[in-house]
């Protein structure tokens, strides 16, 4: 009679367990997997015959989560964890190894945990499917916001490509009709034409945005494209005592681009990760294919972005550098290149320090 009223009790108790559980995953909100994932191991351990000297830990690729601080497995049960039918994680159950064995466990809670790491399993299936969901739709948010302003940009660079060439234009013949005289006024028409050609570049660069420049398209080998752009920046690189790491896949990565946009995007993307490099940092570079795209990333060792920042990054006149630094037209040129080639281009932070940036660009 004792031990049936002691098997009930423990029956009762794991049926008040899987229902706090239930509760906890259907409360549960996405921006608080941790806490989640902590209260149902802190609700686990009151289904269990010994709670107090019962220990528990979740180890995923991503969380890892225990009741204490130190835990010994050398007593434990465990579960598999497995979202979308691929293994993530285990659910590891522990019993103070002084005082149990294997055979204090019961068969019950054994079924218990495998109850308890389907559940786990779904919540993080639903996790990951509004993550998605949330990151697809900040994606078509930031491409549409991209697709207004370069728009806009397209119209304006147009509207002062005109005049632009004409201040240039009446400049020079001014200056010719000067020519061999000491005029004072020379200087002053030498700073006309200066900045005349530097805003006929900045107009360039915001039609490079807008995806508005001529393109000759080519089949090329993006491999020497590469190599050649590294080997034009080899002064740079040493001179501001950052280090290159090239790791390329292949001798052969063909694609159909424009060669000297392509060799622009290499320019922009290596350029901005030198001067984000602390001194002796490392620029990597990785180039590989898949079966109808050409993959290249450009990583740093920089301070990385602020998670305000990383949906500017591609406007034109947003920079992060400081005031005369940049333009803030750089990686917007990128962008656009990248467009026109009907590839696509994406930013973010390294996991341990720096940034890095992916090209994706089809081979046809």
């Amino acid at each position: 009679m004792i031990k049936t009223e002691a098997a009930l009790k423990e029956r009762i108790k794991e049926l008040t367990c899987l229902y706090e559980i239930s509760s906890i995953i259907g409360d549960a909100s996405a921006d608080f997997i941790e806490d989640t994932l902590n209260n149902i191991l802190f609700s686990l351990k009151k289904g269990f015959q010994f709670p107090l000297d019962t220990n528990m830990t979740i180890n995923t690729e991503i969380y890892n989560i225990s009741t204490t601080e130190t835990i010994n497995k050398s007593i434990s049960i465990n579960a598999n964890i497995t979202v979308f039918k691929e293994l993530k994680g285990t659910l590891f159950v522990c019993l103070d190894p002084h005082k149990y064995t294997l055979k204090d466990f019961l068969h019950e809670e054994q079924l218990l945990i495998d109850n308890i790491a389907i559940k786990v399993g779904g919540f993080l299936e639903r996790v990951a499917i509004q993550q998605n969901e949330t990151s697809l739709k900040r994606q078509m948010e930031h491409a549409d916001r991209l697709s207004i302003v370069g728009e806009i940009t397209a119209g304006i660079a147009h509207e002062l490509n005109t005049p632009l060439a004409n201040i240039l234009g009446f400049a020079e013949l001014l200056k010719d009709s000067l020519k061999g005289s000491l005029n004072e006024k020379n200087g002053d028409i030498d700073k006309i034409i200066d900045n005349a050609i530097y805003s006929r570049e900045v107009v360039k660069k915001l039609m490079f945005f807008s995806c508005k420049m001529p393109q000759e398209m080519q089949l090329i080998n993006f491999v020497p494209v590469i190599r050649n752009a590294i080997k034009l920046l080899d002064a740079t690189f040493r001179k501001e005592n950052v280090k290159p790491i090239i790791n390329i896949k292949g001798e052969d990565l063909w694609l159909k681009a424009d060669s000297v946009q392509i060799t622009q995007i290499l320019f922009n993307l290596l350029m901005n990760a030198i001067y984000f490099s602390p001194k002796n940092g490392l620029v990597t570079i990785q180039a590989s294919e898949t079966k109808k795209n050409i993959v290249l990333k450009i990583s740093d060792e920089g301070k990385g972005f602020i998670k305000e920042d990383l949906p500017k990054i591609f406007q034109p006149f947003f920079s992060t550098k400081p005031i005369g630094d940049g333009a803030g037209l750089g990686l917007s040129v990128v962008h656009g290149i990248v467009s026109s080639h009907k590839g696509n281009i994406s930013a973010k932070n390294n996991i341990h320090k720096g940034a890095v940036f992916t090209v994706i660009l089809p081979k046809n």
